[in-house]
Protein backbone atom coordinates (compact mmCIF):
# COMPACT_ATOMS: atom_id res chain seq x y z
CA UNK A 1 0.00 0.00 0.00
CA UNK A 2 1.28 3.46 -0.82
CA UNK A 3 1.35 5.68 2.27
CA UNK A 4 0.42 9.31 1.68
CA UNK A 5 1.75 12.07 3.91
CA UNK A 6 0.18 15.44 4.61
CA UNK A 7 -0.15 17.54 1.46
CA UNK A 8 1.80 20.75 1.11
CA UNK A 9 -0.94 21.88 -1.28
CA UNK A 10 -3.12 22.70 1.71
CA UNK A 11 -5.75 20.06 1.04
CA UNK A 12 -7.73 19.55 4.23
CA UNK A 13 -7.39 15.96 5.40
CA UNK A 14 -10.37 14.25 6.95
CA UNK A 15 -9.62 11.87 9.79
CA UNK A 16 -11.24 8.48 9.62
CA UNK A 17 -13.87 8.23 12.31
CA UNK A 18 -15.15 5.08 13.96
CA UNK A 19 -17.50 2.87 11.98
CA UNK A 20 -19.57 1.14 14.65
CA UNK A 21 -22.84 2.58 13.37
CA UNK A 22 -24.02 2.57 9.79
CA UNK A 23 -26.31 5.55 9.14
CA UNK A 24 -28.41 5.98 6.05
CA UNK A 25 -26.34 6.88 2.94
CA UNK A 26 -26.54 10.41 1.50
CA UNK A 27 -28.81 11.44 -1.36
CA UNK A 28 -28.62 9.21 -4.38
CA UNK A 29 -26.02 6.85 -2.89
CA UNK A 30 -26.53 3.17 -2.27
CA UNK A 31 -25.07 1.73 0.94
CA UNK A 32 -22.27 -0.42 -0.47
CA UNK A 33 -20.84 -1.52 2.88
CA UNK A 34 -20.71 -5.25 3.47
CA UNK A 35 -19.62 -6.23 6.97
CA UNK A 36 -16.55 -4.10 7.64
CA UNK A 37 -15.89 -3.47 3.94
CA UNK A 38 -17.15 0.13 3.92
CA UNK A 39 -17.26 0.38 0.15
CA UNK A 40 -13.98 -1.42 -0.40
CA UNK A 41 -13.48 -3.18 -3.72
CA UNK A 42 -11.46 -6.38 -4.06
CA UNK A 43 -7.89 -5.54 -5.03
CA UNK A 44 -8.09 -1.98 -3.70
CA UNK A 45 -5.99 -0.47 -0.92
CA UNK A 46 -7.50 1.81 1.68
CA UNK A 47 -5.57 5.06 2.17
CA UNK A 48 -5.32 7.43 5.12
CA UNK A 49 -6.32 10.41 2.96
CA UNK A 50 -7.87 11.06 -0.46
CA UNK A 51 -5.73 10.31 -3.52
CA UNK A 52 -6.68 13.53 -5.28
CA UNK A 53 -5.69 13.73 -8.95
CA UNK A 54 -6.31 15.86 -11.99
CA UNK A 55 -7.20 13.78 -15.03
CA UNK A 56 -6.73 15.32 -18.45
CA UNK A 57 -7.09 14.07 -22.02
CA UNK A 58 -5.01 15.48 -24.87
CA UNK A 59 -5.58 15.61 -28.63
CA UNK A 60 -4.22 12.10 -29.18
CA UNK A 61 -6.52 10.57 -26.57
CA UNK A 62 -3.81 10.04 -23.96
CA UNK A 63 -5.29 10.20 -20.46
CA UNK A 64 -2.87 11.89 -18.06
CA UNK A 65 -3.15 11.52 -14.28
CA UNK A 66 -1.51 14.22 -12.12
CA UNK A 67 -1.11 13.29 -8.45
CA UNK A 68 -1.78 16.46 -6.45
CA UNK A 69 0.31 15.25 -3.51
CA UNK A 70 3.62 14.39 -5.14
CA UNK A 71 2.94 16.11 -8.51
CA UNK A 72 3.89 12.98 -10.46
CA UNK A 73 2.15 12.47 -13.80
CA UNK A 74 1.45 9.22 -15.60
CA UNK A 75 -0.53 8.17 -18.66
CA UNK A 76 -3.20 5.77 -17.42
CA UNK A 77 -4.91 5.10 -20.77
CA UNK A 78 -4.56 5.64 -24.49
CA UNK A 79 -7.94 5.93 -26.18
CA UNK A 80 -9.36 7.35 -29.38
CA UNK A 81 -9.57 11.18 -29.32
CA UNK A 82 -12.66 12.55 -27.61
CA UNK A 83 -14.93 15.56 -27.84
CA UNK A 84 -15.93 15.77 -24.18
CA UNK A 85 -15.04 14.31 -20.77
CA UNK A 86 -17.32 13.62 -17.81
CA UNK A 87 -16.39 12.16 -14.43
CA UNK A 88 -18.04 11.14 -11.16
CA UNK A 89 -14.80 11.41 -9.19
CA UNK A 90 -13.63 7.90 -10.04
CA UNK A 91 -14.74 6.91 -13.54
CA UNK A 92 -13.93 8.96 -16.62
CA UNK A 93 -16.30 8.93 -19.58
CA UNK A 94 -14.62 9.95 -22.83
CA UNK A 95 -17.30 11.04 -25.30
CA UNK A 96 -16.94 11.07 -29.07
CA UNK A 97 -19.25 10.66 -32.05
CA UNK A 98 -20.66 7.14 -31.90
CA UNK A 99 -19.21 5.90 -28.60
CA UNK A 100 -18.30 6.52 -24.97
CA UNK A 101 -15.11 5.05 -23.47
CA UNK A 102 -15.19 4.28 -19.74
CA UNK A 103 -11.93 4.53 -17.79
CA UNK A 104 -11.49 3.55 -14.15
CA UNK A 105 -9.03 6.08 -12.70
CA UNK A 106 -8.33 3.73 -9.80
CA UNK A 107 -8.79 6.37 -7.08
CA UNK A 108 -11.99 7.25 -5.26
CA UNK A 109 -13.64 8.43 -2.07
CA UNK A 110 -16.48 6.52 -0.45
CA UNK A 111 -18.89 8.45 1.77
CA UNK A 112 -20.04 6.88 5.02
CA UNK A 113 -22.28 9.88 5.84
CA UNK A 114 -20.30 11.31 8.77
CA UNK A 115 -16.84 10.42 7.44
CA UNK A 116 -15.11 9.08 4.35
CA UNK A 117 -12.97 6.16 3.21
CA UNK A 118 -10.32 6.55 0.51
CA UNK A 119 -9.23 3.85 -1.92
CA UNK A 120 -6.69 3.21 -4.64
CA UNK A 121 -6.57 0.37 -7.17
CA UNK A 122 -4.98 -0.17 -10.61
CA UNK A 123 -6.43 2.07 -13.31
CA UNK A 124 -7.81 0.52 -16.50
CA UNK A 125 -9.98 1.04 -19.55
CA UNK A 126 -13.30 -0.66 -18.79
CA UNK A 127 -14.65 -0.56 -22.34
CA UNK A 128 -16.83 1.25 -24.85
CA UNK A 129 -20.57 1.93 -25.06
CA UNK A 130 -21.68 2.48 -28.63
CA UNK A 131 -24.56 4.42 -30.11
CA UNK A 132 -25.45 7.04 -32.69
CA UNK A 133 -24.16 10.60 -32.44
CA UNK A 134 -22.45 12.53 -29.65
CA UNK A 135 -23.83 11.26 -26.35
CA UNK A 136 -24.75 13.15 -23.20
CA UNK A 137 -23.50 11.28 -20.10
CA UNK A 138 -24.74 11.72 -16.53
CA UNK A 139 -22.87 9.59 -13.93
CA UNK A 140 -24.58 8.40 -10.77
CA UNK A 141 -23.87 6.15 -7.78
CA UNK A 142 -26.15 3.31 -8.85
CA UNK A 143 -26.39 3.98 -12.57
CA UNK A 144 -24.94 6.13 -15.34
CA UNK A 145 -27.31 7.62 -17.91
CA UNK A 146 -26.36 8.00 -21.56
CA UNK A 147 -28.47 9.66 -24.23
CA UNK A 148 -27.44 8.99 -27.82
CA UNK A 149 -29.26 10.52 -30.79
CA UNK A 150 -32.10 7.99 -30.68
CA UNK A 151 -31.42 5.76 -27.66
CA UNK A 152 -31.59 6.15 -23.90
CA UNK A 153 -29.18 3.87 -22.03
CA UNK A 154 -28.70 3.21 -18.31
CA UNK A 155 -25.62 1.26 -17.28
CA UNK A 156 -24.89 -0.21 -13.85
CA UNK A 157 -22.22 1.91 -12.16
CA UNK A 158 -21.11 -0.63 -9.48
CA UNK A 159 -20.37 -3.19 -12.21
CA UNK A 160 -17.72 -0.88 -13.62
CA UNK A 161 -15.56 -1.69 -10.59
CA UNK A 162 -15.45 -5.31 -11.82
CA UNK A 163 -14.48 -4.19 -15.31
CA UNK A 164 -17.94 -4.95 -16.70
CA UNK A 165 -20.35 -2.76 -18.64
CA UNK A 166 -23.85 -3.93 -17.75
CA UNK A 167 -26.83 -2.20 -19.38
CA UNK A 168 -29.97 -1.97 -17.25
CA UNK A 169 -31.91 -0.78 -20.28
CA UNK A 170 -31.48 0.58 -23.80
CA UNK A 171 -34.64 2.07 -25.27
CA UNK A 172 -35.53 3.99 -28.41
CA UNK A 173 -36.32 7.70 -28.01
CA UNK A 174 -37.31 10.50 -30.33
CA UNK A 175 -34.17 12.41 -31.36
CA UNK A 176 -33.68 15.49 -29.20
CA UNK A 177 -31.20 17.28 -26.99
CA UNK A 178 -31.92 15.87 -23.56
CA UNK A 179 -30.80 13.76 -20.64
CA UNK A 180 -30.90 10.36 -19.01
CA UNK A 181 -30.53 11.14 -15.31
CA UNK A 182 -29.93 8.20 -12.94
CA UNK A 183 -31.89 7.97 -9.69
CA UNK A 184 -31.57 5.55 -6.78
CA UNK A 185 -33.79 3.18 -8.76
CA UNK A 186 -33.84 3.59 -12.54
CA UNK A 187 -33.67 7.02 -14.14
CA UNK A 188 -35.63 9.85 -15.67
CA UNK A 189 -35.48 10.27 -19.43
CA UNK A 190 -36.41 13.54 -21.11
CA UNK A 191 -39.24 13.43 -23.65
CA UNK A 192 -39.51 16.01 -26.45
CA UNK A 193 -42.50 17.76 -27.97
CA UNK A 194 -43.22 17.87 -31.70
CA UNK A 195 -40.46 20.46 -32.16
CA UNK A 196 -37.85 18.24 -30.52
CA UNK A 197 -37.65 20.30 -27.31
CA UNK A 198 -37.44 18.38 -24.04
CA UNK A 199 -40.61 19.16 -22.07
CA UNK A 200 -41.19 16.18 -19.79
CA UNK A 201 -39.21 13.96 -17.44
CA UNK A 202 -40.33 10.36 -17.74
CA UNK A 203 -39.50 8.11 -14.79
CA UNK A 204 -38.15 4.76 -16.03
CA UNK A 205 -37.36 1.85 -13.73
CA UNK A 206 -34.17 -0.21 -13.92
CA UNK A 207 -35.82 -2.65 -16.35
CA UNK A 208 -36.79 0.15 -18.74
CA UNK A 209 -40.51 0.27 -17.91
CA UNK A 210 -41.97 3.78 -18.09
CA UNK A 211 -43.70 5.26 -15.07
CA UNK A 212 -44.99 8.68 -14.07
CA UNK A 213 -44.04 11.92 -15.80
CA UNK A 214 -42.78 15.16 -14.29
CA UNK A 215 -43.30 18.45 -16.19
CA UNK A 216 -40.03 20.23 -16.99
CA UNK A 217 -40.17 22.62 -19.94
CA UNK A 218 -36.88 23.00 -21.79
CA UNK A 219 -35.19 20.46 -19.53
CA UNK A 220 -31.45 21.26 -19.63
CA UNK A 221 -28.60 20.56 -17.24
CA UNK A 222 -28.42 18.34 -14.18
CA UNK A 223 -26.37 17.87 -11.02
CA UNK A 224 -26.53 15.77 -7.88
CA UNK A 225 -26.12 17.51 -4.52
CA UNK A 226 -26.20 16.17 -0.99
CA UNK A 227 -29.95 16.90 -1.03
CA UNK A 228 -30.91 15.17 -4.26
CA UNK A 229 -30.91 15.22 -8.04
CA UNK A 230 -31.48 18.58 -9.77
CA UNK A 231 -32.65 19.09 -13.35
CA UNK A 232 -32.95 22.56 -14.86
CA UNK A 233 -36.33 23.64 -16.26
CA UNK A 234 -37.55 26.86 -17.87
CA UNK A 235 -39.33 27.94 -14.68
CA UNK A 236 -36.78 26.74 -12.13
CA UNK A 237 -35.44 23.37 -11.06
CA UNK A 238 -36.98 19.95 -10.57
CA UNK A 239 -35.52 18.31 -7.45
CA UNK A 240 -35.73 14.58 -6.83
CA UNK A 241 -35.18 14.47 -3.07
CA UNK A 242 -32.53 11.87 -2.19
CA UNK A 243 -32.77 10.64 -5.79
CA UNK A 244 -36.18 9.11 -5.04
CA UNK A 245 -38.11 8.50 -8.30
CA UNK A 246 -41.40 9.36 -6.56
CA UNK A 247 -40.33 12.41 -4.51
CA UNK A 248 -40.13 15.55 -6.67
CA UNK A 249 -40.17 19.21 -5.70
CA UNK A 250 -40.14 22.39 -7.76
CA UNK A 251 -37.69 25.19 -6.90
CA UNK A 252 -39.12 28.16 -8.79
CA UNK A 253 -37.10 31.13 -9.96
CA UNK A 254 -37.76 34.41 -8.16
CA UNK A 255 -39.91 37.04 -9.86
CA UNK A 256 -38.30 39.04 -12.68
CA UNK A 257 -35.87 36.18 -13.13
CA UNK A 258 -32.81 36.30 -15.37
CA UNK A 259 -32.25 33.76 -18.16
CA UNK A 260 -32.64 30.19 -16.86
CA UNK A 261 -29.78 27.96 -15.82
CA UNK A 262 -28.70 25.40 -18.42
CA UNK A 263 -25.71 23.83 -16.65
CA UNK A 264 -24.66 23.42 -13.03
CA UNK A 265 -21.29 23.15 -11.30
CA UNK A 266 -20.07 22.96 -7.73
CA UNK A 267 -18.13 20.98 -5.17
CA UNK A 268 -19.13 17.35 -4.86
CA UNK A 269 -21.31 16.55 -1.87
CA UNK A 270 -22.39 20.13 -1.12
CA UNK A 271 -25.93 21.58 -1.29
CA UNK A 272 -25.14 24.65 -3.42
CA UNK A 273 -24.39 24.77 -7.14
CA UNK A 274 -23.89 27.60 -9.61
CA UNK A 275 -25.02 28.17 -13.18
CA UNK A 276 -24.66 30.83 -15.83
CA UNK A 277 -27.58 33.24 -16.22
CA UNK A 278 -27.20 34.65 -19.69
CA UNK A 279 -23.85 36.22 -20.56
CA UNK A 280 -23.28 38.56 -17.60
CA UNK A 281 -24.99 36.87 -14.70
CA UNK A 282 -24.88 33.82 -12.48
CA UNK A 283 -27.34 31.80 -10.43
CA UNK A 284 -26.54 30.24 -7.07
CA UNK A 285 -28.96 27.44 -6.21
CA UNK A 286 -29.13 26.26 -2.60
CA UNK A 287 -30.92 22.92 -2.72
CA UNK A 288 -31.07 22.69 1.07
CA UNK A 289 -32.90 26.02 1.44
CA UNK A 290 -34.72 25.53 -1.88
CA UNK A 291 -33.76 28.98 -3.13
CA UNK A 292 -32.08 30.82 -6.02
CA UNK A 293 -29.83 33.89 -5.79
CA UNK A 294 -29.03 35.94 -8.89
CA UNK A 295 -25.80 37.89 -9.30
CA UNK A 296 -25.19 40.41 -12.10
CA UNK A 297 -21.42 40.44 -12.63
CA UNK A 298 -21.37 43.35 -15.05
CA UNK A 299 -19.14 41.64 -17.59
CA UNK A 300 -19.20 38.59 -19.85
CA UNK A 301 -18.82 35.31 -17.99
CA UNK A 302 -18.23 31.90 -19.58
CA UNK A 303 -18.01 29.51 -16.57
CA UNK A 304 -19.21 29.50 -12.98
CA UNK A 305 -18.94 27.03 -10.09
CA UNK A 306 -20.02 27.05 -6.45
CA UNK A 307 -17.37 26.47 -3.79
CA UNK A 308 -19.99 25.49 -1.24
CA UNK A 309 -18.44 27.00 1.90
CA UNK A 310 -19.80 29.17 4.69
CA UNK A 311 -19.13 32.36 2.71
CA UNK A 312 -21.20 31.14 -0.23
CA UNK A 313 -18.18 31.58 -2.44
CA UNK A 314 -18.69 31.27 -6.16
CA UNK A 315 -16.14 31.22 -8.97
CA UNK A 316 -16.57 32.89 -12.32
CA UNK A 317 -14.37 32.78 -15.40
CA UNK A 318 -14.53 35.96 -17.47
CA UNK A 319 -14.46 36.00 -21.25
CA UNK A 320 -11.00 37.58 -20.99
CA UNK A 321 -9.64 34.61 -19.02
CA UNK A 322 -9.61 35.94 -15.44
CA UNK A 323 -10.99 34.05 -12.46
CA UNK A 324 -13.32 35.97 -10.14
CA UNK A 325 -14.14 34.96 -6.59
CA UNK A 326 -17.47 36.09 -5.17
CA UNK A 327 -18.31 35.87 -1.47
CA UNK A 328 -21.82 36.59 -0.22
CA UNK A 329 -22.68 38.25 -3.51
CA UNK A 330 -19.64 40.53 -3.78
CA UNK A 331 -16.58 40.17 -6.03
CA UNK A 332 -13.70 39.86 -3.55
CA UNK A 333 -10.82 38.77 -5.79
CA UNK A 334 -9.73 38.63 -9.41
CA UNK A 335 -6.74 36.94 -11.04
CA UNK A 336 -4.85 38.24 -14.00
CA UNK A 337 -5.99 36.71 -17.32
CA UNK A 338 -4.94 33.06 -17.19
CA UNK A 339 -6.69 31.39 -20.13
CA UNK A 340 -7.20 34.26 -22.54
CA UNK A 341 -5.56 32.41 -25.42
CA UNK A 342 -7.61 29.26 -24.84
CA UNK A 343 -10.92 31.17 -24.68
CA UNK A 344 -10.07 32.97 -27.93
CA UNK A 345 -10.17 29.58 -29.71
CA UNK A 346 -13.76 28.28 -29.91
CA UNK A 347 -12.74 24.63 -29.98
CA UNK A 348 -10.31 24.93 -27.09
CA UNK A 349 -12.68 27.10 -25.04
CA UNK A 350 -15.25 24.28 -24.85
CA UNK A 351 -12.89 22.21 -22.68
CA UNK A 352 -11.81 24.91 -20.22
CA UNK A 353 -13.39 24.16 -16.86
CA UNK A 354 -13.15 24.33 -13.07
CA UNK A 355 -12.50 21.44 -10.70
CA UNK A 356 -13.51 22.41 -7.15
CA UNK A 357 -12.09 20.76 -4.02
CA UNK A 358 -12.56 21.65 -0.38
CA UNK A 359 -9.69 24.16 -0.23
CA UNK A 360 -8.56 24.56 -3.82
CA UNK A 361 -9.88 25.16 -7.32
CA UNK A 362 -8.21 23.97 -10.53
CA UNK A 363 -8.41 25.44 -14.02
CA UNK A 364 -6.97 24.12 -17.29
CA UNK A 365 -5.55 26.15 -20.15
CA UNK A 366 -5.18 24.01 -23.29
CA UNK A 367 -3.50 26.71 -25.37
CA UNK A 368 -1.27 27.68 -22.46
CA UNK A 369 -0.29 24.03 -21.73
CA UNK A 370 -0.89 24.87 -18.07
CA UNK A 371 -3.14 24.09 -15.13
CA UNK A 372 -3.53 26.35 -12.10
CA UNK A 373 -4.30 25.62 -8.47
CA UNK A 374 -6.16 28.57 -6.96
CA UNK A 375 -7.00 29.34 -3.32
CA UNK A 376 -10.44 31.02 -3.41
CA UNK A 377 -10.34 31.91 0.30
CA UNK A 378 -7.02 33.77 -0.01
CA UNK A 379 -7.60 36.44 -2.63
CA UNK A 380 -7.60 33.97 -5.55
CA UNK A 381 -3.93 33.30 -4.85
CA UNK A 382 -2.21 31.02 -7.38
CA UNK A 383 -0.97 28.27 -5.07
CA UNK A 384 0.67 26.10 -7.73
CA UNK A 385 1.12 26.07 -11.49
CA UNK A 386 1.42 22.82 -13.44
CA UNK A 387 2.95 22.96 -16.92
CA UNK A 388 1.88 20.13 -19.21
CA UNK A 389 3.77 18.46 -22.05
CA UNK A 390 0.61 18.27 -24.16
CA UNK A 391 -2.50 20.41 -24.28
CA UNK A 392 -4.93 19.51 -21.43
CA UNK A 393 -7.99 19.72 -23.68
CA UNK A 394 -10.33 18.14 -21.13
CA UNK A 395 -10.09 18.23 -17.32
CA UNK A 396 -11.74 16.29 -14.50
CA UNK A 397 -10.95 15.68 -10.86
CA UNK A 398 -10.54 12.10 -9.62
CA UNK A 399 -10.09 10.56 -6.19
CA UNK A 400 -13.14 12.53 -5.01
Amino acid sequence: MRTRLAAASGILLLALAGCAATPEPPAGQADESVGDGHGEIAGAHELAEPALHLSTVDADGDVHHLDLLDEDTEVIAEIEPIDDLVSDGRYLFGIRDGSVTVIDSGVWTWSHVDHFHYYEAPSRVVGDIEGSGLATVVPGETGTGILFDDEAVLIDTPSLADGDIVEHFRTQVEPHTGLVVPLVDGAVVTEPDADGIAQTLRVVDAEGSAGESVPCANATGTVTTVVGVVIGCADGAALSVAGDPSDWERIAYPESAAPPATDFAGRKGRPSVAALAGTNGAWLLDTRDRGWTFQDLGEEIVRVAAVGDDADRMLALTATGSVLVLAEGEIVARTEPLVEESLADTELAAGVTFVVDQNRVYLNGPAEHTMWEIDPADGARIARTFETATAPLHLSGTGR
